[in-house]
């Protein structure tokens, strides 16, 4: 069965409208699906999965690779039927960052042509949606807090024009509200006895260790350990973000006062107050969250040698 290409049409400055043209010669067989609205990258890969395709390929950003590998994991047994394949068209791209995927689409498809797979945890994260509870899986990363409203108010017209100077353009506006008390309640872990909880105003979770483009925030995270690691940044003031980056720069942000690091397998989010949350840099709802990691669930296609 040929592979299934699906993409977002307005990634990267509209180029993955002519992915078509570009990949015509590079894979004549392939079966391309265009996404039309938020959401359709999901039931397309599921019914791709359903169809019999084997190899599905997310062609755009770390959103669409979300939707699609969302999609894989909801049709019957589709995780173990079907593979995932990225085309890395988007605007940061952390996925492709953390398998080293190249991001010219002649060496990115050669990855998926030629490549290995590789067995990465999953994440299965339950949330407040606009229709109610609401599940999405997660791949590489997610964040209740000041990340996510900075998405929900990011301008697409900015994005589109400055890239990713639009979200540190949004993150300045949404520094100037109220950040609200999150609970995070830790448990699931096999080396955890109990539960743990702990409060923070910001809560970034990784699978792989990047965050937000090539930033280390996750130094020990390994996408298939079967834990997500947890930064979790106590009060979000201007202080705080400036150590947070002077932390992320010099590898030493573990262990400095007003922050925290934790592993595990299933963890829970809380709060008060009215918390947005993104998956994979989208804003999908709010709190209260629970989110448990199946290991090595996702099979995805990576370079058989270490790109350069």
């Amino acid at each position: 069965m040929p592979t299934c290409v699906i993409f977002n049409p307005t990634a990267r400055g509209d180029k993955a409208r002519h992915l078509r043209e570009h990949l015509a010669g590079l894979a004549p067989d392939c079966v391309f699906k265009p996404t039309d609205c938020a959401g359709a990258a999901t039931r397309l890969a599921a019914e791709a999965v359903v169809a019999g395709f084997d190899t599905v390929v997310a062609a755009g950003g770390d959103g669409t690779v979300n939707e699609v590998v969302t999609g894989i994991a909801r049709a019957p047994d589709g995780l173990r039927r079907a593979r995932l394949g990225i085309l890395p068209l988007g605007t940061i791209n952390v996925l492709a960052r953390e398998l080293r995927i190249p991001f010219a689409l002649k060496p990115a498809w050669n990855v998926v042509a030629t490549g290995i797979e590789r067995s990465v945890d999953l994440g299965e994260m339950e949330f407040a949606g606009a229709d109610g509870r609401e599940r999405r899986s997660v791949v590489q990363l997610a964040g209740a807090g000041l990340d996510a409203r900075a998405i929900e108010l990011v301008s697409w017209s900015l994005k589109k024009k400055f890239g990713p100077l639009a979200y540190i353009w949004a993150g300045v506006r949404a520094m100037r509200e109220r950040h609200p008390a999150i609970t995070v309640n830790l448990g699931g872990d096999s080396h955890a006895d109990a539960a743990e909880s702990r409060r923070a105003e910001l809560v970034l979770i990784g699978s792989g260790q990047y965050y937000g483009g090539s930033l280390r925030v996750f130094p020990r995270a390994r996408m298939d350990d079967g834990k997500f690691d947890l930064c979790l940044i106590e009060r979000v003031t201007w202080m705080a973000l400036l150590r947070f980056v002077w932390g992320i720069a010099t590898g030493r942000l573990e262990g400095q006062t007003g922050f925290s690091y934790w592993q595990s397998a299933a963890f829970s989010m809380t709060s008060d107050a009215r918390v947005p949350l993104e998956i994979e840099g989208d804003a999908v709802g709010h709190l209260p969250a629970t989110c448990r990691v199946v290991p090595r669930a996702l099979r995805v296609l990576v370079a058989a040698s270490p790109a350069s």
